[in-house]
């Protein structure tokens, strides 16, 4: 029997700060089947108890080494076949980005992407993730399997998804490596699904909070949810929570076809 599952993806800038703000009402009162979240911002054992026991929900966390840096989480309300904690490389695996659940129906990989603005070195960090990752999501294409992968990518692909594309041409989030890293990202059969219903500009998923961007809707659509192309006929529906406040950045949703 199939049905719809409801997956969003939100990077909450601070899981224990979120919580403060209404995240579990949120959770409740949207009814999602699948919540991942990205920059907990904790280790695992400085979590609210509440989040770690929320009733319904099968809970699986991945922190970095260094404390308040990083971390991915997802709460299911169907217990995964398996789940893995990192894509198998050292120097990614520390900081604690890569969080994937395995189903039935798909495999779901949720990612904290770096971001590259601070330094070269750390840009430098963030391309070699990238080509890391792409190892990682071809090699499980070549098997067949069919892939969800959602996150905070840190970049904006196209001069669409953000507000000034010509003053940021020489900013890390839209430099041409990036880019050029994510048309290589979807031409190894990956879809952007946002973009299957909605054309439009002027949609965002993150502003910077001190200079009232998000009032002014002026940033970056850096939130995204991909899917394999064997996954295409199963998506519903794909949203951007623009309403939703609580963090610099704003979930973003996905509807998918499921037997769950």
């Amino acid at each position: 029997m199939s049905g719809h599952y409801n997956l969003v993806s939100w990077n909450v800038n601070g899981l224990r700060a979120v919580v403060k703000k209404g995240f579990l009402n949120l959770l409740l009162e949207h009814k999602f089947d699948v919540i991942c979240i990205q920059e907990t911002k904790a280790s695992i054992d400085k979590f609210p108890r509440e989040v770690k026991n929320i009733p319904g929900y099968y809970t699986y966390f991945v922190s970095a080494e260094q404390n308040g840096y990083s971390g991915v989480g997802i709460f299911s309300n169907k217990k995964p076949l398996n789940v893995e904690t990192g894509m198998g490389v050292e120097k990614f695996d520390r900081e604690g980005r890569f969080l994937r659940v395995d189903y039935e129906d798909f495999i779901l990989m949720n990612i904290y992407f770096p971001n590259g603005k601070a330094s070269q070195e750390r840009l430098d960090y963030k391309m070699a993730f990238y080509d890391a990752f792409l190892d990682y999501a071809n090699a499980l294409n070549a098997k067949g399997k069919k892939r969800i992968i959602c996150g905070d990518v840190n970049t904006a692909h196209k001069e669409i998804d953000l507000a000034h594309p010509k003053e940021n041409e020489n900013i890390s989030g839209f430099l041409p490596e990036e880019r050029a890293w994510m048309d290589r990202f979807f031409t190894s059969g990956c879809i952007d699904t946002f973009r299957m219903f909605n054309k439009r500009g002027g949609i965002y998923s993150g502003w910077p909070i001190r200079t009232l961007a998000r009032e002014r809707n002026v940033w970056w659509r850096l939130d995204y949810f991909f899917v394999s192309e064997n996954l295409r006929e199963k998506i519903k529906s794909a949203s951007i929570y623009s309403a939703i406040t609580g963090s610099d950045h704003c979930p973003v949703g996905l509807k998918i076809e499921s037997s769950f």
